[in-house]
Formats: C-alpha cells, sequence, structure tokens
C-alpha cells in the first residue's frame, strides 16, 4: 500500500482535495436568491455557522472573536478582510448596526439570544448537537439549511457528495490507526484536560474510519470531557493526539512533570502534537481532522 505521504502528495488526490475546498466556487451565483438576500453581508457569530458558510464558498463579512478563532480553529482561514465583532457571547451590537448584515448566524445555545440580534437583522440559528443523530449528520442538515436559506443548494449537494468521497478514501488510507484505539484531547490549563469522546463530531468520522476511541468515559453534550491529567493514567495500550491551540509554553510547562512522564502513550513514544482543529465545526473541521490523522502518522515522537 502507498504511504500516506503519498496519499495527499497524489496528482489525482490533490484534485479531489482541491475539489473538497474549492468546489463550491465552480458555481454560477443564483440570480433570484442573491437578489433576495445579500450573501456577501453575512455576519457569523459562532464558528460553526463560519464553516458552514466556507464550504458553501461565502466568505463571512464579519466573525466574532477572530483572535481565539485562529487559535482554536485556525481552518478555513479567514481574510484580514473579515470584521472582527466582538466576543461570542458579546458581540458589538453598535458595529453590528453600522455593518448593516443581510443575516446573523448562530449556534444554538451559545451566545446572544435571537431575540436580540432581530432588530439588526434577520438570524438563523445551527446546532451542534440536537440529543438525536450525531453531530456529523446534525451538521450535513444545516449545510443544506443554510445553502437553502441564501439560495446555494447546488453547492451544498456537491460538497456532500464530495465530502462522502473523502471519507471513503480517507478509510482506506488511514488503516494503521484500526491497530490501537486513539486518544484525543487537548489541555485547558497545566491541570487539566479536554478530552475527546462519545457524541462528538471526531467520534462520528472515527466510525466512519473503523478506528476505536480510546476515551470510553462518559462525555458531556458537546462530546467532550473535562478531566484531571491524571486520569490519562487510565489509558493503556492506545495512541494519543495532543491538540495544541497555541499554548505550547503551558505543554512545555506540562510535559517536564514526573506524571506526564508517567502517562502510558508518554512512555510508550505513542504521542503526537498536532495543530488545532475545531471540536465543534461540520464537514470541513471532519475533513481537517483526517488530515491532521494521516500528519500524526508520519510524524516522530
Amino acid at each position: 500500500m502507498s504511504s500516506l505521504s503519498d496519499f495527499y502528495h497524489d496528482p489525482l488526490r490533490r484534485r479531489l482535495l482541491a475539489a473538497m475546498a474549492l468546489s463550491p466556487l465552480l458555481f454560477s451565483l443564483p440570480t433570484r436568491a442573491t437578489e433576495r438576500l445579500d450573501i456577501t453581508r453575512i455576519v457569523a457569530l459562532e464558528w460553526l455557522p463560519v464553516e458552514l458558510l466556507v464550504a458553501l464558498g461565502v466568505m463571512p463579512l464579519a466573525v466574532a472573536d477572530i483572535h481565539n478563532y485562529n487559535q482554536w480553529v485556525q481552518h478555513p482561514r479567514l481574510p484580514k478582510s473579515v470584521i472582527d465583532v466582538g466576543q461570542r457571547t458579546e458581540p458589538n451590537l453598535e458595529l453590528l448596526q453600522q455593518l448593516n448584515p443581510s443575516l446573523l448566524l448562530l449556534s444554538k445555545g451559545y451566545g446572544p439570544a435571537p431575540q436580540k440580534l432581530q432588530p439588526i437583522a434577520p438570524t438563523m440559528e445551527f446546532a451542534f448537537n440536537d440529543g438525536g443523530r450525531e453531530p456529523l449528520d446534525v451538521a450535513k442538515n444545516s449545510l443544506q439549511q443554510l445553502a437553502t436559506r441564501i439560495g446555494l443548494e447546488a453547492r451544498a449537494i456537491q460538497h456532500l457528495q464530495l465530502f462522502d468521497t473523502f471519507l471513503v478514501d480517507a478509510r482506506s488510507r488511514l488503516q494503521s490507526y484500526r491497530q490501537q484505539p486513539l486518544l484525543l484531547f487537548s489541555l485547558l490549563d497545566t491541570r487539566h484536560a479536554l478530552v475527546i469522546g462519545q457524541n462528538s463530531l471526531f467520534q462520528a468520522v472515527m466510525e466512519r474510519l473503523d478506528i476505536e476511541n480510546a476515551w470510553q468515559e462518559e462525555t458531556n453534550f458537546w462530546g467532550t470531557s473535562v478531566v484531571g491529567i491524571e486520569r490519562l493514567m487510565t489509558v493503556k495500550n492506545a495512541r494519543a493526539i495532543y491538540l495544541d491551540h497555541g499554548n505550547q509554553t503551558m505543554m512545555d510547562k506540562v510535559s517536564t512533570t514526573p506524571l506526564w512522564q508517567a502517562l502510558p502513550f508518554v512512555r510508550q513514544g505513542q504521542l503526537r502534537q498536532m495543530p488545532a482543529v475545531w471540536f465543534y465545526g461540520a464537514t470541513l473541521s471532519a475533513m481537517r481532522f483526517c488530515h491532521l490523522l494521516a500528519q500524526a502518522q508520519e510524524a516522530k515522537p
């Protein structure tokens, strides 16, 4: 079997990956829908709808908390022309009024209430988890809903078709991860880790790739658990990926402690450090997660 390096550098697969990211741009804009809603003036007050919008080939006019977006999400990259409208929980309402957005995109259960924003512009909310379906299925449905609202249904169909093809290809290329369970986590501070488990977006992706999650304990509504670092001692005979979100100083401090050095996956040389990917995202985050798995597989400890 060819290496994962070949996978991500093979010309045919490069074109597939490029198509996944750029396919929405290949479609012409439908005139009837854009006459109703100016898609160049859409503002996203949470990072999940940012991703949904970009997957449809539309860059938001403004986004909340771009500094932390660049730490925790990173991709898709936001150009400097995108305006920062303040915190996700408390956006700058005066600035929003001045921007005169055509649509405000929110995440359900996070940030300001739609009623507070409706005097400024129409709103649309998206859930990460609806309590029934897994987050990946919810994300696909959200993409279709947004596409219908802004008149870009064809882009959503194309994106989802290419996304499904991408996952099939990734499954065949990431087979080595089926040999051991995989632990995914990030550090919140020098004593606590955020662990990704059941009901998460990445759990749904791992199930499609036939990869076992090493973290089988209870998680919250968002599919994560905040635990003391000592709890990671219970994870044995597993690979581990640490997702960095611009906190290398913290990681340097933690990694010198006896507790860290005693963690099974550290002692066994099974830990890899990778850039951030948004835990609470949608299809683009799922794709980036697969890219990071490929990079981690080839990286040295």
